[in-house]
């Protein structure tokens, strides 16, 4: 039963499941309703679909994410950078506005959701640290400069187009001079709007008697107010005749329950992009999902996510929709407004689904200018220069993988993005794991304790050399463990023994073995034994009947101090004898 709960999450809190949950999850589902109808039609029209198609997308998978998702506060839905993501993906294949398009999105859909489902069963969960954070900040910053730039041609009543930011630009100039004032107007005044609403709306609302909480949580209803007003403006003023354009009539009812047409050529030429939105949109959700439980206490079980994740995406195939994750901003508004389980996603989906029955005819006369505000406030909020200059100042290696994906994103579109952060990601890995850190390391007077000589005030042996290695032993790094050894014996013409010391060295695969075997060869031809120190305990079972161990002219000590004694003990006493000498750098060893 407990492994059946652990597959199944809702049959663990279920059974404590109680009336004041129930009004918890109730209130959070209306809350988060009110802020999923807009954001739901505004991420469908940035994924170049049709605006009822963002309320498929959420209902069925939320109900899907309940059932299988580890997080009691995830709020699974569209999102900006995957629906981004969703229609540079699509456009490959199909152009915009065709039912060949918004069949590559449903195809998307059903290819995330397999590989998150199949990555949860194998329990893979560990490839997302394939995206390093520097590398998602960069991706999300510049794809959210991105999303701004191209919804411009929305704001401003023209035509334009493009995959990369200067494409969108130079389509933009092309058409300055078909800009549409009324919708100019509309545009801006709602932009204006939301940015005033995410900050100042909540203190307006306390000035006129509200608690803080309410407060709070009203001022999230600022794209619906938005909504409103610019649907009643359209209707009252006739300005669709003066060429404000709006989102038209929206078929009513639930969404249709179909399998994507297979088409293999189809799904093989969209099955990168949707590894990259899987990988994507996994990390974003077990971050916001980690973020959360934390606070009160909880926990969310990764693999368990790609279940999840991969449920919800399938739904969405299945179900008229397009990919989909956990949102930042909705899973925040979720957690604020009390939800408690994941029945409150369940909630949210049964209103959005009386909403998709009842009450679309409202939104005929809704101006797309009005949606893409919703859009541009919501994705500059991602936009993390503070995170830029942090990692500059950090870490330049860092910083030059966010600096290519960033660029990349800008340049060419968001896929050559985050496959450029992940290729200087792994090529950095490796430069680094080829170089790995080692200190020449000698006794603290007064201690038992050795350190870096260039750190420290310590005691060495002439006759003995010891090399601290702060890496595992691997095939990248294992010719630079034979020159450094070399390198530094040469230039002791009176050492008798050397120590490997390996506190850090985690694994030692078959290269580096055959590496360690090359040095104790060339060490013993020059009358040197070879010792190994502090050698943790699965490393030394795998050495355990190798040929190295079996010819080991040394010995294997326990501790660095139990070598030294054993092998230089003038040196040790003088060490010992001595009063500590204070290190110029404490913090480092």
């Amino acid at each position: 039963m407990a492994r059946l709960a652990r597959l199944l999450p809702p049959l663990d809190w279920g059974r404590r499941y109680t009336r004041a949950d129930l009004a918890s999850d109730l209130l959070a589902a209306v809350i988060v309703t009110i802020m999923l109808i807009p954001q739901s039609l505004a991420y469908a029209m940035l994924a170049g679909l049709p605006p009822q198609v963002g309320l498929y997308a959420s209902i069925l998978p939320l109900v899907a994410y309940a059932l299988f998702g580890s997080s009691r506060t995830l709020a699974v839905g569209p999102v900006a950078v995957i629906s981004l993501m969703t229609f540079a993906a699509a456009s490959q294949v199909a152009a915009p506005g065709t039912a060949e398009f918004g069949q590559a999105a449903l195809v998307l859909a059903l290819l995330s959701g397999l590989c998150l489902f199949l990555m949860g069963v194998l329990q893979l969960g560990f490839l997302a640290n394939l995206l390093s954070h520097p590398v998602i900040s960069g991706f999300i910053s510049a794809s959210a400069v991105l999303i701004a730039a191209s919804q411009l041609k929305h704001l401003l009543g023209i035509g334009g187009g493009g995959h990369a930011l200067l494409d969108t630009l130079h389509a933009l100039l092309e058409h300055l001079g078909e800009i549409n004032l009324p919708t100019v107007a509309i545009g801006f005044a709602a932009t204006a709007f939301l940015f005033w609403a995410r900050s100042g709306l909540a203190p307006a609302l306390r000035r006129l008697g509200l608690g803080p909480r309410t407060a709070e949580l009203l001022s999230r209803t600022g794209p619906v107010l938005a909504v409103a007003a610019g649907i009643a403006a359209v209707a009252a003023l006739g300005l669709e005749t003066a060429g404000v354009r709006v989102v038209g009539a929206i078929p009513e009812g639930l969404p249709p329950l179909a399998l994507p047409a297979f088409d293999p050529t189809l799904w093989w030429r969209l099955l990168p992009s949707a590894v990259l939105i899987s990988l994507v949109g996994f990390v974003e959700s077990v971050s916001v999902g980690h973020a959360l439980a934390a606070r009160r206490r909880q926990s969310i079980e990764p693999n368990q996510e790609l279940l999840g994740l991969g449920a919800a995406n399938l739904a969405a195939a299945v179900s008229g929709g397009y990919p989909v994750t956990g949102g930042f901003a909705r899973s925040v508004v979720n957690f604020a407004a009390g939800a408690q389980t994941p029945l409150a996603g369940v909630l949210t989906a049964g209103l959005i689904a009386l909403a998709a029955l009842f009450l679309t005819p409202l939104l005929f006369h809704l101006p797309v200018a009005v949606l893409a505000a919703t859009i541009v406030v919501a994705v500059l909020s991602l936009v993390d220069l503070g995170e830029v200059r942090h990692t500059w100042r950090y870490s330049k290696a860092d910083f030059a993988a966010m600096a290519g994906t960033v660029i990349m994103v800008l340049a060419v579109g968001v896929e050559a993005g985050i496959m450029t952060g992940v290729a200087i990601s792994v090529l950095l890995l490796l430069w680094h794991n080829s170089r790995p850190h080692f200190a020449i390391v000698g006794q603290v007077p007064g201690t038992e304790h050795f350190r870096n000589v260039k750190r420290h005030a310590v005691i060495t042996s002439p006759r003995v050399l010891t090399i601290r290695v702060d890496e595992s032993l691997l095939f990248t790094n294992s010719r630079w463990l034979e020159e450094m050894v070399g390198r530094e014996v040469a230039a002791r013409p009176g050492l008798t023994d050397v120590v490997l010391m390996c506190p850090a060295v985690n694994r030692i695969d078959a290269t580096a073995l055959e590496s360690l075997e090359l040095i104790l060869e060339r060490l013993r031809s020059a009358g040197i034994r070879l010792h190994l120190s502090e050698v943790k305990g699965p490393v030394t079972d795998r050495l355990a009947g190798t040929d190295f161990l079996a010819h080991l002219t040394g010995k294997i000590y326990l501790s660095q101090f139990q070598a030294m004694a054993e092998l230089d003990p003038d040196s040790v006493r003088r060490a010992l004898t001595r009063s500590p000498t204070a290190p110029a750098r404490l913090a480092e060893v």
